[in-house]
């Protein structure tokens, strides 16, 4: 077992300690079931004694040199470098991820700590005109204060980093409240890395705790100005329109329910190998993977065929397996809810065209098809390894069947015509679509979110910027003003 599991715990003004809780929240290894570690949940006053310590720390950090906030940075990204083979070995391990999926995830969160490093400099100020004579009018980039970071089990050491590192770099302070199925991944290993880069104690803190204890304390404290979540759209209502009662910022990435289009000018061999990376990356229990797969019935046979080929090829099993491509899904009751789905939509109508075993929580692919066109499975988010294939006949039909979901976060449309697929991305209602490529993709540089119920808000580069900082006018009159009393 990693020396990563010994991060178990809370970590409060720069100290690892028990929580005071009445219960424990225990971090099991969802491939073979060992027992992690167990956590004494934190209360409402562990996550009080987080937030004021990240508000007094906060205020000289604020005032600290951005060469100073970026040297913590650059130690940060070297010690995740030497830490890389174990932190893969944690993320096999805790989340199940398989080590395709690990090596990415780590590689992708360096790129965002080299992105924030980069960050910590730019926000200055602007001076802008004014309608009035010899006035000065000076706009100034502020960091928010304080920022909660609530963060998923799926990506937590990518999805906690990108918000963390340039909230940092931006001069706030962080509160971190890590999903239970990934509270050393996504809480205590990043509490670490920071730790020993010399981050001052107090700008960085983790409470690991659940909603039983705590009610709405973490969103609801009022030090915290900014809440990023990521998440279920269902949690996400809640903490938009708890954060909103408190007039607070939120940062929102929630579900999604992706269709990766192939048109019948498509590259089926390659439309394939980029349907099978989005739908079964991860176990699929991804935001952005392809719950759906719209084909042109001109090319459906052909797709079909080579599509269903490689899915019942995929091997399923231990993630630690080089040769695994599919891993256990987080838990139990994901295991059993992935089947009764399938279950349901059987009986509904639809034909498996591959139907994949459940064995504890190893869940093997299944691709269906057939479903009838109101059939409610193909509106939802499916977390997990099951392909819903779809016809379509022309153009047109495919925007509106890709459109018929209440979600909008990610999607892809595969082409021999670049501008054709441009021209097809637009008119798709979506946060992010890539042309030729698959539907999950990140990008330090690029505005991250989705629209509908998919989120509020962007991530990434520039949008970071926006997120965590706010604007402040102080106006200069050189001069005197003529008042008209």
């Amino acid at each position: 077992m990693s020396f990563f599991y010994e991060l178990a715990d809370q970590y409060i003004d720069g100290e690892w300690r028990t929580g005071t809780g009445s219960w424990d929240i225990i971090d099991f290894n969802p491939y073979n079931g060992e027992k992690l570690a167990a956590i004494t949940i934190a209360t409402e006053q562990e996550v009080d004694l987080a937030y004021r310590a990240a508000e007094r720390a906060q205020r000289s950090w604020a005032t600290t040199g951005p060469y100073q906030r970026r040297g913590v940075l650059e130690r940060a990204l070297r010690i995740t470098e030497e830490l890389h083979d174990g932190v893969v070995e944690a993320i096999v391990d805790e989340l199940g991820g398989t080590l395709l999926k690990a090596e990415y995830e780590v590689r992708v969160a360096k790129e965002f700590l080299r992105d924030a490093i980069h960050r910590a400099p730019l926000p200055a100020g602007r001076v802008l005109p004014s309608a009035v004579d010899g006035k000065e009018n000076r706009v100034q980039r502020q960091p928010v204060g304080v920022i909660g970071v609530i963060s998923p089990f799926n990506f937590p050491f990518l999805v906690t980093m990108k918000s963390v590192a340039p909230a940092l770099a931006l001069g706030n302070a962080v509160v971190i409240k890590p999903n239970q199925n990934a509270p050393v991944v996504g809480g205590g290993l990043i509490a670490k890395i920071f730790e020993d880069a010399g981050l001052p104690a107090g700008l960085l803190n983790i409470v690991i705790t659940d909603v039983a204890e705590i009610g709405d304390a973490f969103i609801e404290h009022p030090v915290p100005k900014v809440i990023s979540f990521a998440g279920t759209d269902r949690v996400g209502r809640h903490v938009a329109a708890t954060a909103a009662g408190q007039f607070k910022r939120t940062v929102l990435e929630l579900s999604g329910n992706s269709a990766l289009v192939v048109l019948e000018d498509a590259d089926i061999d390659y439309a394939v190998d980029a349907a099978v990376f989005s739908r079964f990356v991860y176990q699929g229990q991804v935001c952005m993977a392809a719950n759906r797969i719209l084909v042109d019935r001109r090319v459906e046979r052909e797709f079909t065929e080579k599509f269903t080929a490689r899915v019942a090829a995929l091997k399923t099993g231990d993630p630690r397996d080089p040769g695994t491509q599919i891993g256990p899904v987080i838990n139990t009751f994901q295991a059993d809810a992935l089947t009764a789905l399938v279950d349901q939509a059987l009986a509904e109508g639809a034909t498996a065209l591959v139907r994949g075993r459940t064995r504890g929580n190893l869940v093997e692919p299944t691709v269906l098809t057939g479903l009838p066109e109101g059939s409610p499975l193909l509106s939802q988010e499916i977390f997990g390894p099951v392909a819903l294939l779809v016809p379509f006949d022309g153009e047109d039909e495919a925007v509106r069947i890709a459109n018929a979901t209440p979600y909008g976060l990610s999607g892809a449309v595969h082409t021999r015509g670049v501008e054709r697929g441009v021209r097809f991305a637009r008119r798709v209602v979506s946060g992010m679509f890539h042309v030729n490529d698959s539907t999950v993709q990140d990008d330090p540089l690029v505005a991250f979110g989705g629209e509908k119920s998919s989120g509020i808000g962007r991530l990434n580069g520039e949008a970071t910027v926006g997120a965590f900082t706010t604007q402040k006018w102080i106006s200069i009159q050189h001069g005197r003003s003529t008042f008209p009393f």
